[in-house]
């Protein structure tokens, strides 16, 4: 039988975990037996990658070869992979060696580790992975209150709507709070380090309005999403900052989110630029002047 590879990790058991880590530590491994064309497939998790293909779906007797790649060696999971291809010639590259008497260490013909007791330690696999091209880093702030718009509020079926289409994109997702909390270390303390970070971004998607004016003061363009029904306070604000990446609650469709995603990740830097200055050329276009006439001066009949 001609040799070929079963390429196997943790990202390949049901209840184990794909980390990025892992799965570049595999992409250096593709590319090194890609460059010898050696023949191989990659036996991914069912929850990670459902339509890929799985450890109960493989026929050990098609393969010459397992290759275990990176993370530790332990465990009855790693153990069962010798016992299911007892015929392979069964390989461990860039794991880690926790104990070298342990039968799933044991089990295999060779270990390659990255680290162990009897092994001075080299880089991970990861580290020299085949670069590949960034994507847009895009902060995501949703909120689920606003309780006051009571029958007009759509922010259940916005998010839905949106986090799912998100879950679709090209793009490193974060998600960003704009609460403060100086006890949370999850949270930011001041306006200015969630200022830092919003700086950083590619991209923000909200359906929040001071995450709309803060990322537009902060020169990034925003995909906003008015979750009130008929528009309220982010329309209006996207309406005052002169900013056209707006999708009304009423006409929230794919189509539309896909125009102003592509949109805001090209015209829209130089928009989101030229807000920015003209924020900081123009700071009184806010109603705060008013504010000293308001306490100097009584107010006159009706006036708001």
């Amino acid at each position: 039988m001609c040799a070929r590879i079963l390429l196997t990790g943790w990202f390949s058991f049901l209840d184990g975990e794909a980390t990025a880590g892992d799965v570049l530590a595999l992409r250096r491994v593709e590319d090194v037996l890609s460059r010898e064309s050696m023949d191989y497939d990659v036996a991914w998790s069912p929850g990670f990658r459902p339509s890929a293909l799985h450890l109960d779906d493989v026929q050990p007797s098609a393969y010459s070869h397992l290759v275990f790649v990176c993370g530790p060696l332990h465990g009855p999971q790693v153990e069962e992979l010798h016992r299911r291809f007892p015929h392979c010639v069964r390989i461990a590259v860039g794991s880690s060696v926790l104990d070298a008497a342990d039968p799933a260490v044991t089990g295999f013909h060779r270990v390659l580790p990255r680290d162990g007791p009897a092994a001075a330690p080299v880089p991970d696999l990861a580290a020299d992975a085949p670069v590949e091209p960034a994507t847009p880093v895009v902060g995501v702030i949703l909120t689920q209150g606003q309780h006051e718009y009571g029958s007009r509020r759509r922010h259940g079926e916005a998010a839905e709507v949106v986090t799912g289409w998100l879950a679709g994109k090209d793009c490193a997702r974060v998600e960003l709070e704009t609460r403060l909390d100086s006890h949370d270390w999850r949270l930011c303390a001041t306006p200015a380090q969630f200022e830092s970070v919003l700086a950083r971004m590619d991209l923000v998607v909200t359906d929040r309005l001071h995450g709309l004016v803060l990322a537009l003061r902060g020169g990034v363009p925003v995909l906003a999403v008015d979750p009130v029904s008929g528009g309220a306070k982010l329309t209006a604000q996207a309406d005052a900052c002169d900013w056209p990446a707006l999708v009304p609650a009423d006409h929230l469709s794919i189509r539309r989110l896909d125009y102003w995603w592509q949109w805001c990740l090209t015209s829209g830097r130089v928009a989101a630029r030229q807000v920015r200055r003209e924020f900081l050329e123009e700071p009184d276009r806010d109603r705060a002047p008013k504010l000293v006439t308001a306490l100097t001066e009584p107010p006159g009949p009706g006036e708001l």
